[in-house]
């Protein structure tokens, strides 16, 4: 089933800007894939490790998983009820990870300046995006 921004704003109480089509479909992927200062990363990947404890349920109304660069847009992971959890408890090689998520069924990024993308069901990573510039990395302010 396809899910247009309007629908999936509609169902979480979340907005977007208004210059984004509402109209449009929000694709689902299963791959890497990026929005603004965060990338998404199936897993299982050599340098990354969750622990066991710390899972919690994406609740209906989302997770903010990341606030823009002083105060800025949010991006919101959100899920059908009991189709995904959750934890920061995560290890990562780089120390850029955010935290996994683990769904059954589609999932939903949001943030009111990109609009959506949608994740096909599995297990993924969060990571802050870094920038090379100069011979110096930085990490993506959005």
């Amino acid at each position: 089933m396809t899910m247009t921004l309007a629908e999936l704003t509609s169902r979480t109480g979340l907005t977007v800007l208004d210059h984004l089509e509402q109209s449009v479909s929000v694709p689902v992927l299963d791959g890497l894939q990026a929005q603004g200062d965060l990338i998404v990363i199936p897993l299982p990947l050599p340098d990354v490790s969750e622990w066991d404890a710390g899972w919690r349920p994406v609740p209906a109304e989302g997770i903010e998983l990341l606030r823009g660069a002083a105060g800025g847009n949010p991006h919101t992971l959100v899920a059908e009820p009991g189709t995904c959890r959750w934890t920061r408890r995560v290890h990562d090689g780089p120390g850029l990870a955010i935290g996994v998520f683990d769904a059954v069924a589609p999932v939903y990024l949001l943030h009111p300046e990109h609009g959506g993308s949608g994740c096909a069901p599995g297990r993924y990573v969060v990571r802050r995006q870094r920038e090379h510039e100069g011979g110096y990395a930085r990490l993506v302010a959005d």
